[in-house]
């Protein structure tokens, strides 16, 4: 089981990524999705926000019909990731669309303008099957929406709702515990080696 993590900022601005694979079952840890996949799963993440947003602000967020998306492969649409972030959402065309307001202070980045409900975990929201990739390269997005309007996207090859949801709540303490850091920029790139200790630690524990 292999997993691809991603925390986006209001703006869309990828904030924190991980790549780990599981340890149960005698894994190592190591994540271990196909070449042809691994460069997709940025890009993956980002397309899911216009799906995201939709939820975000439904009153039933959660999807009877999860939507099931085959790749065309190849893709030369720009990927985002923490060297070359995007101003906004990255469309199923290519195209970013206008970026939401960075939050302007801790207070706001934890109880700001977020969702229009108290569901911030919306398990398996979408399922992208990557052609010509060995076991189908299927992979699951699943998301936790904080109320500062943070987003965080889980890829994972193999669908486990309970284990997910436990790692969100603790990364997403860990992230508020991260805000309430005086030597940290709200809506910057977390470096912090100890929180990314901590997150592939929730990683192995839970998934």
């Amino acid at each position: 089981m292999s997993f691809y993590f991603v925390i986006l900022g209001p703006a869309d601005n990828p904030l924190y990524e991980a790549e780990f694979g599981t340890y149960k079952q005698g894994g190592d840890g190591v994540a271990r999705f196909p070449d042809e996949q691994r460069h997709l799963n940025p890009f993956l993440a980002h397309s899911s926000l216009d799906l995201i947003e939709d939820l975000q602000w439904s009153p039933n967020p959660h999807i009877n019909h999860i939507p099931t998306h085959t790749l065309s492969l190849p893709l030369t649409l720009p990927i985002p990731s923490l060297s070359a972030s995007t101003s906004g959402t990255l469309s199923s065309a290519g195209t970013p669309s206008p970026a939401s307001p960075a939050p302007s202070s801790a207070v706001t980045a934890l109880g700001g303008a977020g969702g229009g409900t108290g569901n911030m975990y919306i398990k398996c929201i979408e399922r992208f099957s990557v052609p010509g990739v060995a076991g189908g390269g299927a992979v699951w997005v699943s998301v936790f929406i904080t109320p500062g309007n943070v987003r965080m996207v889980l890829l994972h090859d193999v669908r486990m709702d309970e284990g997910v949801r436990q790692f969100f709540w603790d990364v997403w303490e860990l992230y508020v515990k991260t805000l309430m850091n005086p030597f940290y920029k709200v809506g910057g790139e977390v470096r912090s080696r100890v929180f990314d200790g901590r997150v592939r630690a929730a990683g192995k524990k839970y998934l």
